[in-house]
């Protein structure tokens, strides 16, 4: 695997105003996700300029833009104000090897080629958890928005509330206000010559200096120029295990984005991405960007989406955006100090409203009840307890009821036939050959792949199989054969042979033949009881029903 990501020159133009115009649109929202995360604003652009850089580099998806986003900085404001709380002095260095093993982790699943796997998780989960990563920002932007510090968790955000509400700064509300005015109704126009996250933000940032200097606004404050400090991975063996949890939960969360970001940019752009890359590329980013002490990042959709409508086709578009991004951060840093924070809460307010999967909440419940109860709970529990919680138990949930679903189309595969006239795909000779039985036969027709859902049904019939002298295993449409089922058959061919009943196996063929005889299912019956059709086994259970009767 190559480990640059298809890097060509002959889309420049295109590759540049696309680099720009995503720049552009990242830096506000970099500096916001920064502040958000309770570290400083420099950490989010320290994270958009390394993700960004190596994602593209060695990544998979051409034209994707990685920069931090709203899930991925919600789970590390917990993992800062955590670790810091435990290990004042080294916590942040701590918090930063967290996002290394995040991009560890990635390169893991990279390798073991896990891409395709990665993002087959129920859309009732992943809408539940973006949903609540939504509320998630909105709650904690309250205060910033209304002039006030950001709290570090939902409750005491909530708590916050109404004496936010009491005491607000009307000069910050009223600059927040005018941030989703503009992002909210700037024309189109407009937004293709500017996007309106940069717009608000020198409007806004112009207005503050110019016209509300003494109104204690709170502001990004100092930013470090130059290039950032390594922070060299560390770590104490007590919390090891809470590290590597938060490294995994980092990972997996940056790659169900990442690719979910890669789909839409095959959908734009009308090409396939490599998952596998694409996550080496992603972890190769994070470790970096750890390194240095930044946020870690995804791919990230609407500054994916705006880099290809702007011409970004190729990874050089991508490289492109993070070194503008650089070139601020060296030489105009100081012009960011002065962004008032309520300017940033207006723009990720609006990124939360934004990530709220309003469609499905409003359809879930006409869909399927089931569904909506499970994007409900995910929500809840992603707001109030934790991220890990509400997908865990989102995917058990959801997983358990898709089993059930499963387990209920198979036992309709499993039908007893004890009469022609059944339902049943029984040829007309076939008929006629099982009216002539006279009631000694039953046969048991499975059909599909059948795995644990179904052997319930098969132990359900043990009770009927001695009425019958004759036992039909018809597998001639079964395309697999699951252990807990091929045990069931296995009790069942034994208590019916104790018995001395008759049994047939028909149509056993490929794996479902090869996993009957790993279990010596075969030594239970004779050679001439395994018979390739039901024809077969009709006619030598009519014979074996003319001897007995000779008897």
């Amino acid at each position: 695997m190559q480990l640059v990501n298809r890097l060509q020159f002959n889309n420049l133009r295109g590759d540049l105003l696309g680099g720009l115009t995503a720049a552009i649109v990242a830096l506000p929202l970099a500096l916001a996700f920064g502040v958000s995360s309770g570290v400083g604003a420099i950490t989010g652009l320290y994270g958009a300029i390394f993700v960004g850089f190596f994602a593209a580099l060695c990544g998979g998806t051409p034209s994707q833009i990685t920069g931090p986003t709203g899930p991925m900085t919600v789970i590390m404001a917990s993992v800062f104000t955590t670790l810091i709380a435990k290990n004042p002095d080294v916590g942040l260095e701590m918090a930063f090897t967290v996002v290394m093993l995040g991009g560890l982790f990635q390169i893991l699943f990279g390798v073991l080629r896990l891409g395709k796997y990665i993002v087959m998780i129920p859309y009732a989960v992943i809408s539940g958890f973006m949903s609540g990563v939504g509320v998630i920002i909105i709650i904690i932007e309250i205060g910033p928005f209304l002039g006030h510090p950001a709290s570090a968790g939902v409750i005491e955000s909530v708590n916050k509330i109404p004496e936010s509400l009491m005491n607000l700064n009307p000069a910050a509300t009223g600059l927040g206000i005018l941030t989703l005015v503009i992002l909210l109704f700037t024309p189109r126009k407009i937004t293709g010559i500017i996007p309106s996250p940069l717009l608000a933000l020198l409007v806004g940032t112009l207005i503050s200096v110019f016209f509300l200097s003494d109104s204690n606004l709170i502001l990004i404050g100092e930013i470090p120029t130059g290039l950032p400090k390594l922070h060299l991975p560390v770590f104490t063996l007590n919390q090891l295990q809470d590290m590597l949890v938060d490294g995994v939960v980092l990972g997996t969360l940056g790659s169900i984005d990442s690719l979910l970001t890669s789909l839409v940019a095959d959908n734009i752009t009308r090409t396939n991405h490599n998952s596998d890359r694409e996550l080496i590329g992603q972890g190769i980013g994070n470790i970096m960007s750890g390194l240095f002490g930044g946020l870690p990042g995804a791919g990230a959709t609407m500054r994916t989406v705006i880099n290809v409508h702007a011409g970004g086709k190729t990874p050089l578009s991508g490289i492109i955006h993070s070194l503008i991004l650089l070139f601020i951060l060296l030489w105009a840093g100081k012009l960011t100090e002065v962004i008032p924070q309520a300017i940033l809460a207006g723009i990720l307010l609006k990124v939360g409203v934004d990530i709220i999967d309003w469609g499905f909440l409003k359809r879930a419940h006409k869909l399927s009840l089931k569904a909506a109860g499970i994007m409900y709970s995910v929500l809840l529990l992603t707001v109030f307890v934790d991220l890990v919680t509400a997908v865990a138990v989102g995917v058990f949930i959801a997983n358990l009821l898709t089993v059930q679903r499963l387990s209920a189309l198979q036992v309709e595969e499993v039908k007893a036939i004890v009469e022609p006239h059944d339902q049943a795909p029984l040829s007309y000779e076939e008929k006629q050959l099982f009216q002539k039985t006279r009631g000694h036969l039953l046969l048991l027709h499975l059909g599909g792949p059948l795995s644990f859902g179904a052997a319930k049904a098969i132990s359900g019939q043990m009770g009927i199989v001695e009425q019958y002298d004759i036992l039909i295993l018809d597998l001639s449409n079964v395309s697999y054969l699951g252990i807990t089922m091929s045990l069931a058959l296995e009790n069942m061919v034994k208590e019916a042979r104790q018995k001395h009943r008759e049994v047939f196996f028909v149509g056993a063929s490929g794996a479902v033949k090869v996993r009957l005889e790993k279990l010596n299912i075969w030594k239970l019956l004779s050679r001439q009881n395994q018979v390739a059709t039901r024809i077969e086994a009709l006619q030598q259970a009519l014979i074996l029903l003319a001897e007995r009767q000779k008897v």
